[in-house]
């Protein structure tokens, strides 16, 4: 580049130093090895507007740049450096347009108005300079250390490395599942110490191919570089500067898991919608890469969705980050690409539990990583997302990792039935049905319940629970004893007791009014219904059914007053009642005996009074 060594001042050496050639520290370098001896330095106020710009709005560059300025100033003196300001304070339009080259425009106006060199880190500053016939010097890249400072302290075992000003270094090692936090040095950092750190981190993902920045925003910074993935966080978003590094101490091929022959055949030839769920630091990333892997040598096309992208695949696998700042255009843009599989690393927010849905009803096969405490939680975190009967469609395998290893495989599928614990073949409805992948066993069921949805439990009663449930039947079985000492008891869902007795027996274990089942459902704490052992039809009589308030009447057309009916929907025992002096049957529309009443009614099904007595 065309630079005039005669450009000087009163003082010396003339020059403007641009806003990467002050971030990139060249500047102070050159103070520090004497090259700038009697030299006056004209720092354009653009470059001090958008440095305080940058760091007004937590951004690195510009604590960076700041901190470079302030050093300058502090080592000018001694050195015969002269420091002064010039030129135009940028307007709002100027702002507006500095990523067009505007804010550029401004610091080559005062470089030509001072008659000076222009100093810059910036290829493209300098060739426009060069071209507009400005003095210029330009410093291309130096050659990076192979090794940033803070590699030192990582062992084969290390998984991240803590930095915080004001504390020691930490370090968490050990294997996935057992981690321990190592303190590694006993000196507290110092903010010094850790805008050094940074400014080498801001260097490496500025110039090294591998280096990337993924997240940039107010007192926070993530950066990716190679397998690093870097957190800077900043007051007022933390309590203090502090650097966070982390990564994978493992690479697994899925093999490597020992996964059944059966989970094997499901992920190789059915499973489309999968989760990996897990809690922090389970394994869930290290075992998508894995799975991504696996499909790519299966010849198959593999894409991921990441921020940052930090999960450690192949070449062949192309890792994609949000577009402008949003997946949903990323998502644009695969669905043109059509993937066989998209693995999406942490599913968290509202849009991307909407985004993996409407990748995977458009027949991409899904991957998606999401943070959960158990696998049906997993499930959960997409109830009121999407619909409840659209689940089975977007996830067909939840597979749940702790300690590094898989800890429960379920499959879903839709189906129209009776939940488990109803009775009533008019309740039937669309549930989820959550079931243990190995042995078939269902689990919990997801399913409408008035206007919630709910996950219900299903699966093998514990062993206190079955021992729970063998002492409330004794007590019910000894409490009727008196009544038939052969009587049958079983316990239905909902907390509900069947006791089967003699028909002749019903009657005195109802008592009147129904005072004897209240006074038992009273000391044991237990819904009763009351059955005979074997139902006979007897005789039928005729009867018409009226409604009076909030009752279902059974108005019988027989004399058989104060006389034991037994009433059957299509055969099936419903309840036994006795009648009154009026002939009449008074049913609350609100028992479930009325609801069983009503609901025959209305499908056609046939109900039946018999005589027993």
């Amino acid at each position: 580049m065309f630079f005039n060594p005669l450009i000087v001042g009163f003082y010396g050496l003339r020059i403007v130093p641009d806003t990467s050639a002050i971030i990139n520290g060249k500047i102070t370098q050159m103070a520090e090895a004497g090259e700038l001896k009697d030299a006056e330095i004209v720092i354009p106020v653009a470059v001090i507007d958008e440095l305080q710009a940058q760091a007004s709005k937590k951004r690195e560059p510009g604590f960076i740049g700041l901190n470079e300025l302030k050093k300058l100033r502090e080592m000018a003196g001694p050195r015969g450096i002269v420091i002064r300001f010039a030129g135009e304070r940028p307007s709002l339009e100027d702002i507006k347009l500095a990523r067009s080259g505007r804010i550029d425009a401004l610091i080559r106006e005062v470089a030509k108005k001072e008659n000076a060199s222009l100093y810059t880190c910036d290829f493209v500053q300098a060739l426009v300079a060069e071209t507009e016939g400005i003095s210029v010097r330009y410093f291309p890249p130096d050659e990076l250390e192979r090794e940033m400072s803070f590699e030192k302290y990582f062992t084969p075992d290390t998984l991240s490395l803590h930095l915080k000003e004001g504390a020691p270094i930490y370090a968490k090692r050990g294997s996935p599942g057992r981690f321990e936090l190592v303190k590694i040095s006993d000196e507290p950092l110092t903010a010094e110490d850790l805008n050094k750190v940074i400014r080498e981190i801001t260097e490496h993902a500025r110039l090294s191919p591998e280096g990337v920045v993924e997240i940039m925003r107010s007192g926070a910074m993530v950066v990716q570089i190679g397998s690093f993935r870097i957190a800077v966080a900043r007051p007022p978003f933390s309590d203090g500067l502090e650097v966070t590094v982390v990564r994978p101490i493992v690479r697994l091929r899925l093999e490597d898991y020992r996964l059944s022959r059966r989970l094997m055949e499901r992920l190789a030839n059915r499973a489309e919608g999968i989760l990996i769920a897990g809690p922090p630091g389970s394994g869930k990333s290290t075992f998508a890469a894995s799975l991504a892997e696996f499909y790519s040598r299966q010849g198959r096309v593999v894409k991921t969705l990441e921020s940052p992208r930090d999960l450690q695949v192949g070449p062949e696998i192309t890792q994609y980050g949000p577009l402008e700042g949003d997946f949903e255009k990323t998502a644009e843009i695969l669905l043109l690409v059509r993937p066989d599989y998209t693995v999406f690393d942490e599913v968290r927010r509202e849009k991307d539990f909407r985004i993996f849905a409407d990748m995977r009803l458009a027949g991409v096969g899904m991957i998606g990583v999401v943070h959960a405490s158990d696998a049906v939680g997993a499930i959960q975190r997409f109830i009121g997302r999407v619909e409840l009967g659209m689940i089975p469609h977007i996830i067909d395998t939840v597979i749940f990792l702790k300690d590094g290893r898989i800890a429960k495989v379920y499959e879903i599928s839709l189906v129209v039935r009776v939940p488990t614990g109803m009775v009533e073949q008019d309740l039937s409805r669309p549930l989820v049905e959550v079931r243990d992948f190995e042995t078939g066993e269902l689990e919990y069921e997801i399913y409408t319940y008035g206007e919630e949805n709910v996950v219900i439990p299903v699966g093998k009663i514990s062993a206190e629970a079955e021992k729970n449930r063998a002492k409330i039947l004794e007590s019910v079985r000894t409490a009727v004893h008196e009544y038939d000492p052969a009587a049958e008891v079983e316990m239905k869902g909902g907390g509900r007791v069947v006791v089967r007795v003699d028909k002749d027996v019903v009657p005195r274990l109802i008592g009147r009014h129904g005072e004897n089942v209240a006074r038992l459902e009273k000391e044991l704490g237990v819904s009763l219904e009351v059955e005979p052992k074997i139902p006979t039809l007897g005789r039928e009589i005729d009867f018409e059914i009226t409604e009076s308030g909030n009752t279902v009447n059974l108005v019988l057309k027989d004399d058989v007053a104060r006389g034991r009916l037994n009433v059957y929907v299509d055969g099936q025992y419903l309840f036994s009642a006795t009648v009154g002096k009026r002939g009449v049957i008074k049913v609350s529309k609100r028992s479930e005996n009325g609801r069983a009443i009503i609901n025959a009614l209305y499908s056609g099904r046939r109900l039946r009074l018999v005589v027993t007595d």
